[in-house]
C-alpha cells in the first residue's frame, strides 16, 4: 500500500462504490492526476448499496437526463466487456389495463428520448420468457438493450480502481472513514482520518448511504433516504447449467405488482443457479437514517444488508407465482434473501453538483447502478469545464430550497417516494402530498375562500383555478373540451381554462408570490451583472427598467431565463420558482471566482407579487392607485417601472406580460400584499388560477419555459431569443454567441406545433401531457437534428383561445417549414401536427399589439 498522502488534488470520499469508481475513472479521463480516493470499509466495497446491487440495466425512463445517463452506462459497461444484454421485457397483467397504459406511456418516451424500446404481444412475451403464464398477460414492452452487469457491478469498481491506481493517478486506501472536513473561508480544504489529513483542493462525496452524514460534517444535509428493497432467491434452477452464461432470460418487470425476476445464469457463476425476485413496497417502505445504519462488525450480512421476513412480501410473491409458477415450484433460499438498501430522493432525482455552503465540496448520491458510469462523466465534465454535454439542472444540488433539507421534509418526501418506486404510474403533474403548506401567499385565505384547486412550486402553495369561477364554464363551455380521458384531465381543473378566456375579454389577477426573488448589491454589482447577462444592464438609461435576459454558459447555451429589475443601488433579479435557489448559487460563485465585491441576499419571502392582466387591466387599476394618471402610456412605458400606491401600499409596477394582454406585475412587501389583493378584488377583478399564467396562454403566445424549452444543449439563437444586437460589453459565452449569430442557419430551432387532429382510436379527444416523439410521417423515425439531438416536445398545453393542443420542439433545420406535416407520438398512437411557427412565433395576437396596448 502507498503511503498515506497528506495533499492531493482531488479526495473522494467512498471510492468503493461503482460511483466512485467511475468518477474517479472520468476525472482521469479528463486528465486529472493526484487524486485520492478513501472508503470506510473495503475497496470495491463489502458494505454499500454495490456490494448487493441486482445489477440490472432498463434504458427506459420518462425523463430524458435518465435516459441519457442509463444508455451511457450500458455503452461504458459493454465496452469495459462486463455487460451481457440480454434484453428486457416488463409486462401489463391481463385486466390491468391501466399498466398497458403505462407501457404504452414508456414506449412513447423511450421513442422521445432516443431508445430502442418496442411493444410485444404475449405470444412474444411467452417466446422470450418461456416461465411466464401467456394468458396472464395481455401485452408489455421489450427494452433490446437492457441487461445486466457481469460479473457484478461491484467487480467493475474493482477494475475501474485497478486501472486508476496503475496509471499512477489514483491512490486508494480501504477501512479509512472521513472523520471530518476541513472548511476555511467557505472552501474545502481537506479530509481528516484515523489515517492522517488530507489536504485537498476538491472533495468528491460518493458515499452512497452514507453521503448524508459526510454532508453534516459542513451543516448541510442531501434530502435523500435509505429504504428497503426485498430480495428473494428461489432454486436451484438450473436451466443454463454447463453455460457459463450469468444469466439466460431476459428481464422481467411486473411493475403492475411492484416486482421483477430475473434468473441468475449457470451454478458456476457468481449467483448462478437460482431466480431472484425482487419487490418495492408500495404502501409501508421501511425507511432508514444513515446515522440508524449498523457498523460492518454489528451486521449479520452487511450494514446495506438487513433481514426479510417472508411476511413482508407474501403477498405480492403469490401474484407473482401466478404469472411465473416456477417461484412456487422451486425452494426459498431464505439465507440468500435480504432486505437490501437503497437511496430513494425527496425531489425525484439524485443529489449532485456542488455544495451550496463550502466551495470545492461536490455531492454525488442516490445513483443507481445502471447510472453510475452516467454520473461519473457528468461529475467529471462539469467539474472540469463548468457545464456538462446535457442539461443538468434536474440534479443539481443547488436547487434546493432550505425547507427541502429539514429532517422533517426529507423523511415525508422520501417515505411517499419509496412507494412509487415502481408503482404507481406517476403523472407529469402529480403533487406530493407530504411537505406541503410550507408557503402561502399573503392573501392564501382568501384563495382558500374561492375554492382554489391547489398544487405546489417551491414550497409555495398555488391556485390553478378556483372553484368560485365555475359558473364561466356556462359562458364558455363550448370552448373548454370536457377531458374524457382520466389520464389527460388528472390534476387539470377545466375551470382554468375558462378563467384564461375570461380574462382576455376583460381583467384578472394571478398570484405570482411563487416568484424567486434575490438582490445583487454592492460596489461590483453592475460589473457582476453586465458579464452574466447577454442582455445590456449597465448605463444609467437601464436604471427603472426590467431587463428580460439571460444567462449562457462558456459553450454559449441557455442557462437561466430571468428578469432583472435594475435599480439605482442594486439589480433584483426576478426568477421562477423551479430555476430561482440555482441561479442564486450561481451569481454567488461567480462573483467569488470573479473577486467582485458583491452581496447576493435571497428576498423572495419579504415581497410578494400580483398579475393584473387583460385588455381592462389599465381602466381598473386606475381606480386603485394613487395617481391614475401616471398609468397612462406616455407616463408609463413598456417594460418600466414604476412606483405607485395601491390601499396605501407603495408598490414597484413592472410593466410586462407573460400571458398577451395589457398589465402590470404588481410587487410589494410581503405584509402589504393582502391590502393590494383586497383592494383589487374589491373592484370585483376576477381571481385566475396561475394554470393561465404557466401553461395555457403561455403556449398561445410561444413563450418559453427554462429547464423544460430552454436547455443547455441549445442557444439563443436555436431558442430565437437572441437580441438584435450584441451588446458591445463583454459577457460570459460571447464568443460562442457570436460564432452562432455568424452561421447561415441553426443546425435547430424551437418551433410551435399545432395538433390537427386528437381523436384516438376508440374516438375520444386526448389532450397530452409529458414530452412526445416529433417523428417523420413517411418514415416513423424521430427526427435528430444534425447535431446528434432528438427531436421531443419539451412543453404541450391545450390553448382554448385556438382551440387547439399546443406543443414546442427543437427541430432539425429541414424540417423548419411552415405549413409541414409532422407526426407526434401519445399512448402509443400517432397524431398529425403542423409547424405553425419556427422560432419565436406567437399564435395569440402575434404582433404582440395587446400587451403595448
Amino acid at each position: 500500500m502507498s503511503a498515506f498522502p497528506d495533499r492531493a488534488k482531488v479526495v473522494i470520499v467512498g471510492l468503493g462504490g461503482i460511483v466512485g469508481a467511475s468518477v474517479a475513472h472520468h476525472l482521469i479521463e479528463r486528465g486529472w492526476d493526484d487524486i485520492v480516493g478513501i472508503d470506510k470499509s473495503g475497496i470495491p466495497t463489502d458494505i454499500g448499496s454495490t456490494a448487493h446491487a441486482s445489477d440490472f440495466c432498463y434504458t427506459t425512463s420518462h425523463d430524458y437526463l435518465s435516459v441519457w445517463t442509463s444508455q451511457y452506462s450500458v455503452d461504458f459497461f459493454d465496452k469495459m466487456g462486463h455487460y451481457e444484454r440480454i434484453g428486457g421485457i416488463e409486462v401489463a397483467r391481463t385486466g390491468d389495463d391501466a399498466w398497458m397504459e403505462e407501457i404504452k406511456r414508456k414506449v412513447t418516451s423511450g421513442k422521445a428520448f432516443g431508445t430502442n424500446v418496442r411493444l410485444v404481444s404475449p405470444s412474444e412475451i411467452k417466446e422470450m420468457f418461456p416461465l411466464i403464464e401467456e394468458d396472464q398477460v395481455q401485452g408489455g414492452m421489450f427494452d433490446p438493450d437492457a441487461g445486466l452487469v457481469v460479473p457484478r457491478s461491484q467487480a467493475v469498481a474493482g477494475k475501474l480502481v485497478d486501472a486508476g491506481e496503475q496509471s499512477g493517478k489514483l491512490k486508494s486506501f480501504a477501512n479509512t472513514p472521513a472523520k471530518s472536513l476541513i472548511v476555511e473561508d467557505g472552501r474545502v480544504k481537506g479530509v481528516v482520518t484515523h489515517r492522517g489529513t488530507i489536504m485537498a483542493d476538491h472533495v468528491i462525496v460518493c458515499a452512497g448511504l452514507w453521503g448524508r452524514l459526510i454532508a453534516n460534517m459542513v451543516g448541510e444535509d442531501l434530502p435523500v433516504m435509505p429504504v428497503d428493497h426485498p430480495l428473494t432467491f428461489f432454486g436451484p434452477y438450473n436451466e443454463f447449467e454447463g453455460t457459463g452464461k450469468d444469466i439466460g432470460l431476459p428481464l422481467l418487470r411486473d411493475q403492475g405488482n411492484s416486482a421483477y425476476m430475473r434468473d441468475t445464469g449457470d451454478p458456476k457463476t457468481t449467483e448462478g443457479g437460482q431466480i431472484e425476485w425482487g419487490y418495492y413496497e408500495t404502501t409501508h417502505p421501511r425507511m432508514c437514517h444513515p446515522r440508524d445504519l449498523q457498523e460492518k462488525e454489528e451486521a449479520r450480512l452487511s450494514p446495506s444488508q438487513r433481514d426479510l421476513e417472508m411476511e413482508q412480501v407474501i403477498e405480492p410473491l403469490e401474484r407473482a407465482m401466478e404469472l411465473t409458477p416456477i417461484l412456487g415450484e422451486l425452494g426459498y433460499n431464505e439465507a440468500w434473501s435480504f432486505n437490501g438498501l437503497l437511496q430513494v430522493s425527496a425531489a425525484g432525482g439524485p443529489s449532485c453538483g456542488e455544495s451550496q455552503k463550502v466551495r470545492g465540496l461536490w455531492y454525488c448520491v442516490a445513483i443507481w447502478v445502471k447510472d453510475a458510469p452516467g454520473y461519473g462523466k457528468l461529475i467529471a465534465d462539469w467539474i472540469t469545464d463548468g457545464r456538462t454535454e446535457i442539461d443538468h439542472a434536474a440534479i443539481d444540488y443547488s436547487r434546493f430550497y432550505q425547507h427541502q433539507m429539514t429532517e422533517k421534509y426529507i423523511e415525508e418526501r422520501c417515505y411517499e417516494s419509496a412507494q412509487k418506486i415502481y408503482f404507481p404510474a406517476i403523472h407529469p403533474r402529480e403533487p406530493y402530498l407530504g411537505g406541503r403548506n410550507i408557503k402561502r401567499s399573503p392573501f392564501y385565505e382568501r384563495e382558500v375562500e374561492l375554492g382554489g384547486y391547489f398544487m405546489e412550486l417551491g414550497g409555495w402553495e398555488r391556485a390553478h383555478g378556483y372553484a368560485a369561477n365555475e359558473h364561466l364554464l356556462e359562458k364558455y363551455g363550448n370552448q373548454v373540451p370536457v377531458r374524457e380521458n382520466e389520464w389527460d384531465s388528472r390534476h387539470f381543473w377545466r375551470v382554468s381554462n375558462a378563467e384564461h378566456l375570461a380574462l382576455s375579454e376583460d381583467c384578472g389577477i394571478i398570484n405570482l408570490s411563487h416568484f424567486f426573488m434575490f438582490d445583487v448589491e454592492g460596489p461590483d454589482h453592475v460589473e457582476l451583472m453586465e458579464w452574466l447577462c447577454a442582455a445590456k444592464i449597465g448605463g444609467d438609461n437601464n436604471i427603472g427598467k426590467g431587463i428580460y435576459t439571460h444567462f449562457l454558459d462558456d459553450e454559449g447555451r441557455v442557462r437561466a431565463d430571468l428578469t432583472v429589475f435594475r435599480m439605482a443601488d442594486r439589480c433584483r433579479i426576478v426568477d421562477g420558482a423551479d430555476a430561482g435557489p440555482r441561479d442564486l448559487h450561481y451569481v454567488r460563485r461567480m462573483a467569488q471566482d470573479k473577486g467582485l465585491d458583491v452581496t447576493v441576499t435571497d428576498v423572495s419571502e419579504q415581497y410578494t407579487t400580483i398579475g393584473i392582466w387583460g385588455p381592462n387591466a389599465r381602466e381598473n387599476l386606475k381606480k386603485v392607485v394613487a395617481d391614475p394618471a401616471g398609468l397612462d402610456p406616455e407616463n408609463f412605458p413598456f417594460a418600466a417601472i414604476r412606483q405607485i400606491e395601491i390601499a396605501g401600499k407603495q408598490v414597484s409596477a413592472l410593466r410586462l406580460s407573460y400571458v398577451g394582454e395589457q398589465g402590470w406585475e404588481l410587487h410589494m412587501k410581503f405584509e402589504d400584499g393582502l391590502a393590494v389583493w383586497d383592494a383589487l378584488r374589491g373592484l370585483g377583478i376576477m381571481a385566475v388560477g396561475v394554470e393561465t399564467y404557466a401553461n395555457s396562454r403561455r403556449m398561445e403566445k410561444s413563450l418559453r419555459l427554462q429547464n423544460a424549452d430552454l436547455l443547455t444543449q441549445y442557444n439563443l439563437y436555436e431558442a430565437d431569443l437572441a437580441r438584435p444586437k450584441v451588446k458591445e460589453a463583454d459577457f460570459r459565452g460571447k464568443e460562442k454567441h457570436l460564432e452562432y449569430r455568424a452561421r447561415d442557419h441553426q443546425p435547430a430551432m424551437l418551433c410551435t406545433l399545432v395538433m390537427t387532429e386528437n381523436t384516438d382510436a376508440s374516438g375520444v379527444q386526448r389532450f397530452p401531457v409529458g414530452a412526445m416523439p416529433v417523428m417523420d410521417p413517411e418514415t416513423g423515425k424521430t427526427l435528430v437534428d444534425s447535431e446528434g439531438r432528438i427531436s421531443y416536445t419539451t412543453s404541450v398545453a391545450y390553448g382554448p383561445t385556438v382551440g387547439k393542443n399546443i406543443a414546442l420542439a427543437y427541430l432539425p433545420r429541414e424540417y423548419c417549414e411552415v405549413g409541414r406535416t409532422l407526426n407526434v407520438e401519445y399512448f402509443s398512437e400517432t397524431y398529425p401536427v403542423e409547424v405553425t411557427g419556427i422560432g419565436y412565433k406567437p399564435l395569440y395576437d402575434p404582433e404582440n399589439l395587446k400587451p403595448r396596448s
